[in-house]
């Protein structure tokens, strides 16, 4: 069945078990600026920063929390009504995605749902390095979705020969970042699992709809994997994925 309707199956039955389904309880959704939502990190070179994607945030209860989408939109309604989407779009997966963690950051069950800002994007790249490290031990790392400040740490930790890079994004596939040439997200992704260790993936494949096929081939390869950021929170929670966000607020 993958990963997004089996989030929405163990997220329906938690939001009827506290009988959320009943009440009036809105949601609402929209997209935020990029000094908003990341305020002004050093570096400009942020995806976000060059208008490649977005951030949406939910709030639900007075909870607030956020969602990496390419296809930003307004929303606001019941759960039930975004339980009832049909998710095939990015713009509804984002705001499932983003309700999703506001809801369970609600009901005490996550935390660190609001994305870092200013200078701590930087620092967050070279935690997810530092810890990589320590956990796993220098290893061939292929980072799933292209962050300049986490690519910058990694081949500074573990060295360029030991890190690769796919995006999806046509404006740096083939160009080269920190000595590593970004890969084709699709077309070079059995090489991708095939040469490296460990993959750290963004957890804006849920929402972009190309996690399942990346999580069944680096199931089979039998590689460790982490997804890293605010996007995966509440899926990471509700379907035991390991996650990574060091610098995830509130």
């Amino acid at each position: 069945m993958g990963a997004v309707e089996d989030a929405r199956r163990a997220f329906f039955e938690i939001v009827s078990k506290e009988a959320l389904l009943e009440e009036d309880v809105l949601v609402s959704a929209r997209p935020l600026d990029p000094e908003e939502a990341i305020g002004t990190p050093a570096r400009e070179d942020l995806p976000i920063s060059l208008g490649k994607e977005r951030i949406i945030e939910a709030t639900f209860k007075g909870m607030r929390a956020h969602c990496f989408t390419d296809s930003p939109r307004d929303f606001s309604g019941g759960l039930g009504d975004i339980l009832s989407f049909r998710l095939e779009s990015n713009g509804e997966r984002a705001i499932f995605f983003a309700a999703l963690n506001a809801c369970l950051k609600y009901l005490g069950l996550i935390k660190g749902t609001i994305h870092c800002k200013d200078d701590e994007p930087e620092s967050c790249g070279r935690e997810i390095a530092r810890e990589i490290w320590r956990r796993f031990g220098k290893r061939r790392i292929g980072l799933v979705g292209l962050n300049p400040a986490i690519l910058e740490a990694l081949v500074e930790r573990f060295g360029k020969e030991n890190v690769r890079v796919t995006d999806l994004n046509r404006d740096v596939i083939g160009t080269e970042r920190y000595g590593v040439e970004v890969w084709d997200g699709e077309g070079m992704l059995e090489r991708l699992v095939l040469e490296v260790d460990l993959l750290l993936i963004t957890g804006t494949t849920l929402v972009n709809g190309t996690f399942d096929r990346l999580h069944e081939k680096v199931r089979r390869a039998g590689k460790d994997y982490l997804l890293y950021g605010v996007t995966a929170s509440g899926a990471s929670w509700l379907l035991s994925l390991p996650r990574i966000c060091p610098y995830g607020r509130e």
